[in-house]
């Protein structure tokens, strides 16, 4: 009796282990460029000029103000030694506002653009987290690695593109209204 007691477990673990490697498949991998991906979507191209057309205006006054004080600049030293004073003191306030003024500006605008930016991305790529899950069940990819945090893959593996028209399909970009 304590034989056969003594038999079953070791016939149990000799079954487990013939069928063992049978049972661990080998896991499907893919790779990607998040960054590649979500800059080339739609959505974040039309962001991309939607800021463009949106911060334009801010950036041609930031380069007139500059050209002032370009051209502030040259005729005190154009001036240098001809110039009254007077003239030169103002000349010199005229210079010292505008460069106030640039700096005050290009500060404003970047920390301005820094921020859309900022938005704009974090939600980009808050979905596209969403759609390589998504992407990744449907193609039964069991691990999606960033391609930066590889030495090497091959480019069968890359869902990139993939990823990027799923993101297209799955938040579609309203055209813009005629005649704008």
């Amino acid at each position: 009796m304590s034989l056969r007691m003594g038999l079953g477990p070791v016939a149990a673990c000799a079954a487990l282990l013939t069928l063992a490697p049978l049972s661990f498949a080998q896991p499907k991998l893919a790779t990607i460029s998040v960054q590649k991906a979500v800059f080339d979507t739609a959505e974040i191209k039309k962001a991309s000029a939607e800021m463009e057309a949106r911060f334009k205006p801010r950036a041609d006054r930031l380069r007139q103000t500059q050209e002032q004080l370009a051209q502030t600049t040259q005729r005190l030293q154009d001036g240098s030694g001809q110039l009254t004073p007077q003239a030169e003191s103002e000349l010199r306030a005229q210079g010292t506002r505008l460069q106030k003024e640039a700096q005050r500006m290009q500060d404003d605008l970047q920390a301005d653009v820094q921020a859309d930016r900022q938005e704009i991305l974090t939600k980009a790529n808050q979905r596209m987290g969403e759609v390589v899950k998504k992407l990744a069940e449907d193609k039964g990819i069991d691990l999606v690695i960033e391609e930066q945090a590889t030495a090497y893959f091959k480019p069968a593996m890359d869902i990139t593109a993939d990823a990027t028209a799923a993101y297209d399909k799955a938040h579609p970009v309203a055209a813009a209204p005629v005649g704008k």
